[in-house]
């Protein structure tokens, strides 16, 4: 069986991943409302105006470490996927676990940061960052469970 890793970061399937990645995070954060989505949009935007390139350059880095944070749940969703299953659902009903697994990936990301906008935008948004993931959660899973059995 292949893992996360092995699927998601092969070279003929990276980009598009990427790609796929980057649609997901933007339909998400143009989904938000309220004051918290008022601020993560402005730090999306002042991110993406800093550096055009830096959200797909930065979902890149940090692939390898999702696809290793999210390999132990692929491992047990996959167990019993015989009956069918939808990994979205699954990481869902696991919301706050996978959220601090993946959050976990970010945050090693932003203190290694030497770059103070970054730094200042992702601060901002932090505080509110295990809510906005765990509703990423089934988009996030569907996206995974596309690769995985393709």
């Amino acid at each position: 069986m292949r893992t996360v890793p092995e699927t998601l970061l092969a070279p003929q399937t990276q980009p598009q991943v990427i790609a796929d990645c980057e649609k997901l995070v933007d339909r998400e954060v143009c989904d938000m409302s309220g004051v918290t989505g008022a601020a993560v949009r402005l730090a999306y935007k002042t991110v993406s105006t800093f550096d055009s390139g830096h959200i797909p350059a930065m979902i890149g880095t940090i692939l390898p470490n999702v696809a290793q944070a999210l390999q132990p749940y692929w491992e047990s969703f996959a167990a019993d996927a015989a009956r069918g299953g939808d990994f979205g659902a699954y990481l869902a009903a696991r919301g706050d676990e996978v959220a601090d697994a993946l959050l976990a990936v970010t945050d090693s990301r932003q203190r290694a940061s030497s770059r103070a906008t970054i730094v200042k935008a992702y601060k901002t948004v932090r505080g509110s960052a295990v809510k906005h993931v765990k509703a990423a959660l089934p988009a996030l899973g569907e996206l995974v469970q596309r690769y995985m059995t393709a």
